[in-house]
């Protein structure tokens, strides 16, 4: 095969673009810095998204410039980028106002009355709207909208709209928490009704990987990009991340490990959780990502100097298993495997030595991840084979053995995996490959295998009840 396609991954602070070929080798990569958002009282998080193209624009074309005549076989592109971050646009795609971004939480009133309204639907689809919700923010936007207001994009919708030179529909995944009902295939029409918001804001919804348009003559000038290159719709950023680890079929489960821990799979049917803390993305190819969003994860060694980790983890690796349990979580409140709002940190024990404490977080944070895949199993999602894994954390081999310990499975490290390599999967799904789960075989790194420490997995399991315990006499399972 030939060809080649582009990843465009839309973070918080950069952009950052990946061409690939049919086998997934990189062959072009450029990134670029964004405004960091501004934040105020009242929940308030804002980025100014007239920032956005332009960065996207000077990525691609500093990828073309390095490709030179290869530049002509870029056939698609795909754009991942935050969850439910949204702008109100003009009739020429230009923003009207500052984005609100995903974690922008002022739309408290109007996350009650989407709650009540579609509580109906919300049970069957198991999303819950809050503060935190794109639909929430829509909302409030309905409510505040500035002048020549034509559209309601999501940051992907309008870098499309700028590569193919016409609106463009959004996709199911970055839709789904902006109030789009998977399961039905149709936006929360009453819920929208009862916020105020005008049916002309909304787009057309398509699953990821369908093609929005081509690439136009003008912004083929500015990029360097073919004319008519497709342009296909994207994920949210987890989920590509998630497909960048070769998560993509059946049983297939990921945990990317950065400041929190996120653990997604693949599962033939919706999975509904009641209590909540398990959402699921459809797939493009019909099938459902069941997953979540910790507050735990790689934030419990937030206070550790950076240079002292590898010695650290060494030494917790020689240490063997804690002699106490510990749930190392920052802040208050958890979200996911288990919904606890005033949930803190707790120590079962008195920790020996920095060492035995410092493996103790390791732990806990691996207590988490056995507890969500536990809890997804229950619910009808079972994980088959090796855990795979990526983010800051899956760098430490010796946090890999802890946690494959934990688990009593293999963890598998996928170097390389990211947002921006799931969106060049999202692209070459359907024009170099013929499906994802072909576009998945080969591309994906093939990983490294990381085995439990088998001595040790006793000792964890005993430790791992002792948590189980704790998290029910405190109320939180």
């Amino acid at each position: 095969m030939s060809g080649l396609v582009a990843g465009v991954d839309v973070a918080t602070a950069n952009v950052r673009v990946q061409i690939h070929d049919p086998a997934g080798a990189p062959v072009a990569a450029a990134s670029r810095p964004l405004p960091p958002p501004v934040r105020s009282t009242g929940g308030r998080s804002e980025q100014d998204a007239s920032a956005w193209w332009p960065a996207v624009r000077d990525c691609l074309a500093e990828c073309t410039a390095a490709l030179g005549t290869r530049s002509s076989e870029v056939g698609s592109l795909a754009i991942s980028a935050t969850s439910g971050t949204v702008v109100v646009v003009d009739a020429n795609g230009e923003p009207l106002a500052a984005a609100l971004m995903y974690d922008d939480r002022r739309a408290e009133a109007e996350a009650r009355t989407a709650v009540q309204v579609g509580a109906p639907r919300w049970q069957r689809t198991g999303i819950t709207p809050s503060a935190g919700s794109g639909l929430a923010r829509i909302g409030w936007l309905a409510r505040h909208l500035p002048d020549g207001a034509a559209l309601v994009c999501h940051t992907p919708d309008l870098l499309a709209w700028k590569l193919v030179g016409h609106p463009v529909a959004t996709d199911s995944s970055h839709a789904l928490k902006s109030g789009y009902d998977a399961v039905d295939g149709e936006w929360a029409t009453e819920v929208f009704d009862a916020l105020g918001v005008p049916d002309r804001l909304l787009p057309e919804v398509v699953r990821p990987t369908a093609v929005l348009g081509a690439v136009s003559a003008t912004a083929a000038a500015e990029t360097g990009l073919p004319v008519g290159c497709e342009v296909r719709a994207g994920m949210t950023d987890g989920c590509a991340g998630q497909l960048a680890c070769g998560a993509v079929d059946v049983g297939q489960f990921v945990t990317v490990l950065g400041t929190t821990l996120v653990l997604k799979g693949v599962a033939k049917r919706l999975v509904h959780d009641p209590a909540g803390a398990v959402y699921s993305h459809l797939h493009p190819d019909g099938m459902w990502l069941p997953g979540g969003a910790a507050n735990i994860g790689g934030s419990a060694l937030s206070d550790v100097d950076t240079a002292e980790l590898p010695r650290l983890d060494a030494a917790a690796t020689e240490r063997g298993p804690a002699s106490v349990v510990n749930y190392p979580l920052r802040g208050e409140g958890e979200r996911f495997p288990f919904l606890a709002e005033h949930a803190t940190q707790f120590v079962l024990g008195e920790p020996q030595d920095r060492i035995d404490e410092y493996r103790s977080r390791l732990e806990g944070v691996a207590f988490c991840e056995r507890l969500a895949l536990e809890r997804l199993a229950q619910l009808g999602a079972p994980a088959d084979g090796p855990v795979r894994t990526a983010g800051g954390g899956a760098r430490s081999v010796d946090w890999c053995r802890i946690r494959a310990s934990v688990l009593d499975r293999p963890v598998l490290r996928v170097q390389g995996a990211g947002t921006a390599l799931g969106a060049a999967l999202l692209a070459a799904s359907g024009s170099i490959h013929p499906d994802l789960s072909t576009a998945a075989a080969a591309m994906v790194p093939s990983g490294e295998l990381v085995e439990p420490a088998r001595p040790e997995v006793s000792q964890l399991n005993d430790s791992y009840q002792r948590f189980l315990t704790e998290l029910r006499t405190r109320g939180w399972i």
